[in-house]
């Protein structure tokens, strides 16, 4: 079995950590390098840095801080928000990311997944999908969003999931909009869908809130990494600690100390 990754998520606005509830209601959470290097030192496996409004502004991602991130943590890390071509994700890895992900734009042309993974490999191209459970004509179906959440689209969630796999997608950073902020665990049933249709790994995202749920994601969930960020941020759940429960349930972790 491969190893569980636990991924702090930084949701950046204008180089400052931010964290809200169902994607709104912001409050600041520190220095988004500096809380990336506490979480490297902590044992994080990787992070993921999120310019939560740049697709929204219309501005391309923040170079300087991909760079700044890159000369101080040792580990892995992510970035997106407002990637869209070729070039961006050129600028971005050579400013030092090991991975891209993509989501807006991916559901606007579909062929940018596959153009990004033919050029850079599906390793580096990872296919974030925002889903919120909402009414439809067909009745309540999980629906994708776009723009930060705000934005609902034609898309059903599983398919969608299944085609971005087809398309290249290394990776896919599954977030409910439904359980994100709400500390009540994460969304383990549909979680377990995409997972369970999935040949690339499942990064589970929104509703951590207890360790207890990080092991519920990874085994009921079936999900490959599980992703949080107010928990973090806000030193109710240690990386260590977090660690050190999941290896005394017997699952395949990194251990640090």
């Amino acid at each position: 079995m491969l190893t569980k990754r636990i991924i702090p998520c930084l949701d950046v606005k204008e180089g400052r950590t931010v964290k809200g509830v169902n994607f709104v209601n912001l409050r600041d959470a520190g220095d988004a390098v500096e809380l990336g290097a506490l979480y490297a030192a902590q044992g994080a496996d990787e992070l993921v840095y999120l310019d939560i409004t740049a697709t929204i502004d219309g501005r391309s991602t923040f170079i300087d801080l991909v760079r700044r991130v890159a000369h101080t943590i040792n580990i892995p890390f992510t970035v997106g928000g407002g990637i869209s071509s070729i070039a961006d994700v050129s600028a971005l890895l050579h400013a030092g990311a090991d991975k891209v992900s993509i989501n807006s734009a991916a559901v606007k042309n579909p062929d940018l997944i596959n153009e990004l993974s033919l050029e850079f490999g599906s390793q580096c191209i990872v296919v974030a999908i925002d889903t919120r459970y909402i009414e439809t004509e067909n009745g309540y179906e999980h629906i994708v969003h776009t723009h930060g959440g705000r934005k609902p689209t034609e898309l059903r969630t599983i398919p969608w999931a299944r085609e971005v796999e087809e398309r290249g997608a290394g990776e896919i950073l599954l977030t409910s909009m439904d359980t994100d902020g709400t500390k009540n665990g994460f969304a383990l049933e549909l979680t377990a869908t995409v997972s369970g249709n999935a040949n690339i790994p499942v990064i589970a995202s929104g509703g951590a809130g207890s360790m207890e749920h990080f092991y519920d994601v990874f085994t009921a969930g079936k999900a490959d990494a599980g992703l949080a960020a107010s928990i973090f941020h806000f030193r109710e759940i240690d990386i260590p600690d977090l660690k050190d429960y999941l290896n005394d349930k017997h699952l395949p972790i990194r251990m640090t100390r």
